[in-house]
């Protein structure tokens, strides 16, 4: 394969398109550079320079060897990198799963802190919903879940601490023909109507849901931002994240019912497999700020 000296000079050939201007750039003489290509050429048996022209053009050889000589050198420079990365202690790769009920926007000046470090950790993350978030770090897709409701799942050799505790609101669009019914609602009454509901992404089994009873017809979407927006258009009613919504309520986008029997709060949780990675350990102790895991829990209200 071609040295990083070799690959320089072939594309200060081609940018300058001529033998004697690139080895006046390389500070070299016109016969090296020459004699320099004609032995990458042998090497190859091939014909790298179209010579026919007044500016010199790679071949289709010249094109793929360039390339590919190219992206071997980044490769092996990412590869150098990367060993000593790991060397240092810190993880190749990080993969962060956070459970739909944590807004992306949460994470942002944490994962600027976490960037300013320099640690060359590639942060991969993603977002599931209910037992989905469980089952990626059981699966081994995700280093640490963030957000993860309900108690952690037995038997599967994880560490976790709690987040804090999301309360919830039982709202309707002020359209919905349930805005005007008597309250407390009756779990009979909420049945008649349809409930939004977020669709639970595990792959082993049909997922759970929240917020609906037995019988109840449902409009299953993919996120609680859309959960949000469909009872807001009155497409269906449900329980909402009362944080999140605060000023949908104020304004009266969506009305707060009282229902026979509240909601409990939901507990939410981090969890993660012991690792002796620093990238990990970094992310773990920034969960130790209470109030930044409180902001993660209560959300942004990001209609306000």
């Amino acid at each position: 394969m071609l040295s990083d000296d070799e690959i320089l000079l072939m594309e200060t050939i081609l940018e300058s398109g001529s033998l004697s201007r690139a080895a006046a750039a390389l500070g070299r003489a016109p016969s090296t550079v020459s004699y320099t290509l004609r032995q990458i050429e042998g090497r190859f048996d091939a014909l790298l320079f179209d010579r026919r022209r007044y500016r010199l053009q790679l071949t289709p050889a010249g094109v793929l060897l360039v390339r590919e000589a190219t992206r071997l050198r980044d490769d092996m420079h990412r590869l150098t990198r990367r060993v000593a990365q790991v060397a240092k202690g810190w993880e190749d790769r990080l993969a962060i799963v956070t459970d739909e009920l944590i807004e992306f926007e949460s994470l942002l000046p944490v994962i600027q802190d976490f960037d300013a470090l320099g640690s060359g950790v590639s942060l991969r993350l993603t977002h599931e919903v209910l037992g989905g978030t469980w089952e990626a770090l059981a699966d081994g897709r995700a280093d640490l879940v963030i957000g993860a409701t309900n108690e952690p799942p037995a038997g599967v050799g994880l560490q976790w601490r709690e987040l804090g505790e999301m309360g919830w609101v039982y709202a309707v669009s002020p359209r919905h023909p349930l805005a005007a019914a008597a309250q407390p609602l009756s779990a009979e009454a909420m049945r008649g109507h349809r409930a939004v509901v977020v669709a639970d992404t595990s792959r082993r089994s049909d997922g759970r849901a929240y917020g609906h009873r037995a019988g109840q017809a449902t409009l299953a979407v993919p996120s609680m931002r859309a959960k949000i927006a469909a009872q807001r258009a009155g497409l269906g009613v449900g329980w909402l994240p009362e944080h999140r919504v605060a000023s949908l309520l104020q304004r009266g986008d969506l009305v707060a019912l009282q229902v026979a029997v509240p909601r409990e709060p939901n507990r939410l949780y981090a969890a993660w497999r012991q690792s002796d990675g620093r990238a990990l350990a970094w992310w773990l102790k920034r969960l130790d700020d209470t109030r930044w895991c409180q902001r993660l829990v209560d959300g942004l209200d990001a209609y306000a």
